[in-house]
């Protein structure tokens, strides 16, 4: 299998945001469908990749394992010396018409 190396030029864009350059080497074919790609969008391959990883940063912050949602509940308010058997059931009925 082939590989090339690819050159992604990031161009200072904002003035506040450096850019950095970063070599990828991946396969020729990828490369030039990546190219056709780009080509048929109107944007840079270096447009898209910076895209995708932004894209996957933001996702990564804002998805919680079930575990961060759980700790994250407020307890539920239920007396101490409750029958908790007997709400169990009384919810449940009511919920459910029985």
């Amino acid at each position: 299998m082939n590989c090339s190396q690819m050159r992604i030029n990031l161009k200072n864009t904002y003035l506040r945001n450096m850019k950095t350059r970063l070599n990828l080497t991946i396969d020729d074919n990828v490369l030039e469908n990546m190219k056709n790609f780009a080509q048929k969008k109107g944007e840079s391959i270096s447009q898209i990749v910076e895209n995708y990883f932004t894209t996957i940063i933001r996702n990564k912050k804002k998805k919680k394992n079930i575990l961060q949602l759980v700790e994250d509940l407020e307890p539920p308010v239920v007396e101490s010396k409750a029958d908790l058997k007997d709400l169990f059931y009384k919810e449940n009925a009511k919920k459910h018409g029985f």
